[in-house]
């Protein structure tokens, strides 16, 4: 009885120790978010503060996504009025500022409800911006919609204030 106890343990103890071996060869990539297809030509991704940093791609150290020839950074600030929104749309592998790009930030507020901001470019800083006033604590969405001369760029990022 006891000889067969020991043997199961063993066994166990065994199979354990290869299954947590054996689970290093699974294939990671360098975000943690889902991929989200749109109607646009060019697919659209989830960003979180985990996706890849700055220091990876010249960015400016916030969310960043790279649709194909694409760079989509958003980068947000909490201010006194509201939150600053700085958008950097770029392309290539040098990270060419895209400026003359109609570009759209739809905002879902903490309580469910939509707004729309018109994102204007400035030259100075080669990025485009927004305020997005009186600002509540909670999560909030954003998809960026981007149309360069009629091709459609997306991204959706998420912010906490």
């Amino acid at each position: 009885m006891q000889l067969k106890f020991g043997v199961i343990a063993f066994s166990a103890i065994g199979l354990l120790c290869l299954s947590a071996c054996g689970s290093g060869n699974q294939p990671t990539t360098t975000t943690s978010s889902p991929m989200a297809s749109t109607p646009a030509a060019q697919p659209s991704t989830t960003a979180s503060p985990a996706a890849k940093s700055s220091g990876d791609h010249g960015g400016q150290g916030g969310q960043v996504i790279e649709s194909g020839p694409y760079h989509l950074e958003l980068v947000t600030a909490k201010e006194s009025t509201g939150t600053h929104i700085d958008f950097f749309l770029q392309k290539g592998d040098n990270h060419e500022a895209i400026s003359n790009a109609k570009v759209t930030a739809q905002v879902q507020l903490p309580d469910g409800s939509q707004k729309s901001l018109p994102m204007t470019y400035d030259a100075s800083d080669k990025h485009y911006t927004a305020i997005l006033p009186n600002v509540v604590p909670g999560e909030y969405k954003v998809a960026i919609l981007s149309d360069i001369s009629g091709e459609k760029v997306n991204g959706r990022f998420t912010f906490k204030q």
